[in-house]
C-alpha cells in the first residue's frame, strides 16, 4: 500500500480502547481470531485464570462508518528486560538489583497472548490499516496508561510483512525462542523414523522404547477434560516447569480445566499412567492439519528410566498420524531432543520500543544482547536457524513440507 492511499484510510479508521465489559457488547468479539486455533475464547480464558496482577484491555478499530473491524488484546504488566540473559549472570543481577530493585525493569504494554504466540485480528485490508495506526498511536496510548515499554509479543513470522511498518515508527524486531514444526505425512510412526531420521537416532529410539517396554507397560488415554484427573496432572506439569531454565506464564489448575470445558472441540489431553497411576499427561490442541504440543507433565522419579519424554512424542505423533494430521507442532525450549528428531524452527518474533526517543535510541543498540536466541547454541544447528532473522520478503512460509 502506498503512502498516498494509506492517508485517506488513516483518516478513515480510529483507535480506541476497551475493558472486558465493552467487550462483551461487541459483535466482532464473536468471530475474533475465528482462524487461529486459540480463538477468542481462548483470550476470555487466559483473562480468567492467569495473572490477576496482569491488567487486561483491547484496542477496537473502528471502520469509517463507525464498526469496529478488528479487535487486538493487550496486556500491562511490570517486564524484567533481562529475562533472556544467560542464568550465568544471575548472580551479578540480583547482586545490583539488591541496591536498584527498579534496574531494567518497565511498565510494558504487550500487544498479544499472555500464553501462546500474538495474531492480527481481521482481513488483510485492516490488518494493514490496523498496524499503522497502532504504530503512529501506541506510543501516545503506552504513556497515558503508564507503560515505557511496548511490545508485540511472539508474533509469527508470517506477519512480518504486515509488522514491518512498525520498524519505521521506532520499533527494532528481534526473535523470542521459537517454536518448533514437524512433517509428519507418513503411514507410521514407523515409517516417519525409516525416512526422517538418521540410522544412529533411529537405533536409540528403538532401545529406549524397547527398554519402556520391558520395565512395565503404559496406558495411554486422550480426553478434552482433564478436570477429573486434574490433581494428579498439575504437579507433572509443575514438575517440568521448575525443572526449566527458562520460565514462560505459569499455568494454574483452573486454566487447564477450564481450557477443556471452553475449548473441548480443539483441545485434547493425552494421560499416560504406570501402575495405576498418572507418570504424563501432554495439553495438546488440534487446528487443521497440524496438532500442536503445548505442555507437558511429566514425573520425573521415573521419567528418565521409562524414557517418558519419547514414549510421549511416540503417542502422541502416532495418533496425529492416525487421524490424519500432517505437522506436530510444539512450543519453545527443550530443543536439543527436537533437533534429533528433525523438527524445523518455527519463528516467532518481538517487536519493541520504548516510549522516550531518545531512551529508544539507546535499547535499539542494547536489545540484540538482551534477545534470548543468542544463548541457546542448540538453535544455530538446526537447518532453518537463518529464518529467525530472515527479512519480510523471505519469511513467508512456503507450501508442503518446508512449511
Amino acid at each position: 500500500m502506498t503512502a498516498s492511499r494509506r492517508e485517506p484510510m488513516q483518516l478513515a479508521w480510529r483507535l480506541e480502547v476497551i475493558g472486558r465489559d465493552d467487550l462483551q457488547r461487541c459483535p466482532r468479539w464473536q468471530v475474533a481470531f475465528a482462524n487461529e486455533r486459540k480463538d477468542h475464547r481462548y483470550y476470555e480464558l487466559v483473562e480468567d485464570t492467569l495473572h490477576p496482577e496482569f491488567e487486561y484491555r483491547y484496542f477496537v478499530l473502528r471502520d469509517a462508518i463507525g464498526q469496529i473491524s478488528a479487535v487486538q488484546p493487550f496486556f500491562l504488566l511490570d517486564q524484567d528486560l533481562l529475562v533472556g540473559l544467560s542464568p550465568r549472570y544471575q548472580v551479578l543481577i540480583d547482586a545490583v538489583r539488591s541496591m536498584l530493585p527498579r534496574l531494567m525493569r518497565a511498565r510494558t504494554l504487550m500487544v498479544g497472548c499472555v500464553a501462546g504466540e500474538g495474531h492480527l485480528d481481521g482481513d488483510e485490508a485492516c490488518n494493514a490499516a490496523g498496524v499503522e495506526l497502532l504504530a503512529s498511536a501506541i506510543a501516545r496510548r503506552a504513556r497515558r496508561l503508564g507503560a515505557q515499554l511496548i511490545v508485540f509479543k511472539e508474533f509469527p513470522a508470517r506477519y512480518r510483512p504486515a509488522l514491518e511498518c512498525l520498524i519505521s515508527h521506532g520499533f527494532t524486531r528481534i526473535p523470542s525462542l521459537p517454536m518448533t514444526k514437524l512433517w509428519i505425512d507418513y503411514a507410521s510412526f514407523d515409517e516417519y523414523m525409516k525416512c526422517a531420521l538418521n540410522s544412529a537416532t533411529r537405533r536409540k529410539l528403538r532401545k529406549k522404547f524397547e527398554a519402556t517396554a520391558r520395565a512395565s507397560a503404559l496406558e495411554m488415554s486422550i480426553t478434552n477434560d482433564v478436570t477429573p484427573v486434574i490433581a494428579q496432572a498439575f504437579p507433572l506439569y509443575l514438575q517440568v516447569y521448575e525443572r526449566s531454565k527458562l520460565h514462560f506464564e505459569k499455568l494454574t489448575e483452573k486454566y487447564f480445566c477450564d481450557l477443556g470445558r471452553r475449548m473441548g472441540d480443539k483441545v485434547r489431553f493425552f494421560l499416560w499412567s504406570h501402575n495405576g497411576r498418572l507418570v504424563a499427561f501432554a495439553t495438546c490442541m488440534v487446528h487443521r492439519d497440524a496438532i500442536y504440543a503445548e505442555y507437558i507433565g511429566l514425573d520425573y522419579n521415573i521419567a528418565l528410566d521409562l524414557h517418558l519424554y519419547h514414549y510421549v512424542f511416540r503417542d502422541m505423533v502416532s495418533w496425529a498420524i492416525a487421524n490424519g494430521y500432517k505437522w506436530f507442532r510444539s512450543s519453545g525450549l527443550n530443543y536439543d531432543p527436537k533437533l534429533h528428531l528433525r523438527h524445523l524452527l518455527d519463528p516467532i518474533d518481538l517487536y519493541v520500543r520504548h516510549t522516550s526517543t531518545p531512551i529508544n535510541a539507546v535499547l535499539k543498540h542494547v536489545l540484540p544482547a538482551l534477545e534470548p536466541t543468542r544463548y541457546d547454541q542448540t538453535l544455530a544447528k538446526f537447518r532453518n536457524y537463518q529464518e529467525l532473522w530472515a527479512r519480510p520478503e523471505t519469511s513467508r512460509g512456503s507450501v508442503g513440507r518446508s512449511a
